[in-house]
């Protein structure tokens, strides 16, 4: 298999372990809330925001990459 056919199994990986650090972060934001830490929950999600933004170009990228010649 040459290197790059290698690139978008490896895009594929990288998004998929972002989207869990999402998850993650957003049940840490969810338990900060509880705990009356609102404005920081807050900041947590804004940031967040821009994994939200992207992911749909990043889906589409990775299927056309993935799409076989």
């Amino acid at each position: 298999m040459p290197n790059s056919d290698l690139l978008p199994s490896l895009l594929y990986k990288i998004n998929e372990n972002q989207l869990a650090l999402e998850a993650a972060i957003l049940e840490l934001s969810n338990w900060i809330e509880q705990r009356d830490a609102v404005e920081v929950a807050d900041n947590v999600r804004g940031a967040l925001a821009a994994i939200d933004r992207n992911e749909e170009f990043i889906k589409l990228t990775l299927a056309v990459l993935m799409t076989p010649d």
